[in-house]
C-alpha cells in the first residue's frame, strides 16, 4: 500500500542536528514537532532556525516574506507527548545506545502503528534501536549530514528488519526534504562516516608526531587536495565531541579495528572543554560573532 507523504514531522532533539534538520524540514512545508529537554534548548534551536533564514534572505536564496511562514511551521515542546501526532519521528539526540534506545521505547509506546521511527545516528546500529521498539520494520536509519541545511547527501539505513515499505516511504521523504537519498546496509558508520575515520585520524597522528601544523595540514587538503575544508577545520564545525564518540563507536562495533583507533589528542580536547565552533574553541579560536 502506498501511503501519502507525511505532513508532519516530529524531532527529538533540538540541538545542533535537530535544529538543522527542523529547518530543512519546514522550508519543505513540513509541520515540524520539534522536542527537547528544556525550554533554553528549544530557544536555542530557533535563534538558529531564525539566523539560518535571515542568511537565505540576506543572500537571495528565500524571499523575506515567507520568513514568518516558515517560523510558524516549527512548534517546540518539552513535552514527549506532543510528537504523537508525527506521520514521521526523526530521533536526534544524543549520539548513545542507550539513550537512543530509551527514545525509540518510549515513541513505540506513543506512537500510532504507521508512524515511521527514523533515527540520525552517525554510526549506532539501527538494528539494536529497532530491537527497541514492536514495530522494527517501520525502524530506518535517516542520516543527515552537518549542516542539513546545506548537505544534500541523506543515508537511508536499512535494519535487520526494516521493510521495503518504510526504505521506499524514507526516500520519498528525502526527496521532498530536497535531499539526496542513498541507501546503506546497516554496517558501523555506514559509508560516509567509515571512509571519513582515516581522513581524521591520519591527520591527528601526523599533527600528534609532529610532522605538520595544524594549519598546514589543513591548507595542504584544501589547496592541493581540494576538499572544502581542511580535518580540523571539519572537526571543529562537526564539533570535537560529536566527532570523538563516532570515532569510539566505530572502533568499538569493528573489535577494535585499529585503522578506526581513536587518538588521544580527542580525549584531551574533549576533556578540555575545547569542543570546536559550539564553545568558541576548538583547533582554532571562534570569535563570538561567528
Amino acid at each position: 500500500m502506498n501511503r501519502p507523504i507525511p505532513k508532519t514531522i516530529g524531532i527529538v532533539g533540538a540541538g545542533t542536528m535537530g535544529a538543522g534538520i527542523a529547518y530543512v524540514a519546514s522550508l519543505a512545508e513540513f509541520e515540524v514537532l520539534l522536542h527537547d529537554l528544556t525550554g533554553d534548548i528549544l530557544s536555542r534551536a530557533l535563534r538558529s532556525i531564525h539566523q539560518n533564514l535571515e542568511t537565505a534572505i540576506e543572500k537571495g536564496k528565500l524571499s523575506s516574506s515567507v520568513k514568518s511562514e516558515i517560523l510558524a511551521r516549527v512548534h517546540p515542546s518539552t513535552n514527549f507527548r506532543d510528537l504523537a501526532d508525527a506521520e514521521v519521528i526523526i530521533e536526534a539526540a544524543l549520539e548513545d545506545l542507550t539513550t537512543k534506545k530509551s527514545i525509540f521505547l518510549r515513541l513505540d509506546e506513543m506512537c500510532r502503528e504507521a508512524t515511521i521511527l527514523a533515527t540520525n545516528t552517525s554510526s549506532l546500529s539501527v538494528t539494536a534501536l529497532a530491537a527497541a521498539t514492536k514495530r522494527p520494520e517501520r525502524v530506518v536509519g535517516m542520516h543527515f549530514f552537518n549542516p542539513p541545511h546545506l548537505m544534500k547527501l541523506v543515508e537511508i539505513v536499512r535494519g535487520h528488519e526494516t521493510s521495503e515499505a518504510t526504505l521506499r516511504e524514507t526516500k520519498e521523504l528525502a526527496k521532498k526534504l530536497r535531499k539526496t537519498p542513498v541507501f546503506a546496509k546497516d554496517t558501523p558508520g555506514f559509508i560516509v562516516n567509515r571512509i571519513a575515520r582515516p581522513y581524521y585520524g591520519e591527520a591527528l597522528r601526523i599533527f600528534g608526531e609532529g610532522i605538520a601544523s595544524i594549519e598546514e595540514i589543513d591548507r595542504i587538503l584544501r589547496t592541493e587536495g581540494g576538499f572544502k575544508m581542511g580535518p580540523f577545520e571539519l572537526m571543529d564545525l562537526i564539533g570535537i565531541d560529536v566527532n570523538y564518540e563516532v570515532t569510539k563507536s566505530i572502533y568499538e562495533q569493528t573489535f577494535h579495528e585499529p585503522r578506526y583507533r581513536p587518538h588521544r589528542i580527542q580525549k584531551q580536547m574533549v576533556e578540555s572543554g575545547l569542543l570546536g565552533k559550539k564553545t568558541g574553541r576548538g583547533f582554532y579560536d571562534y570569535p563570538k560573532s561567528s
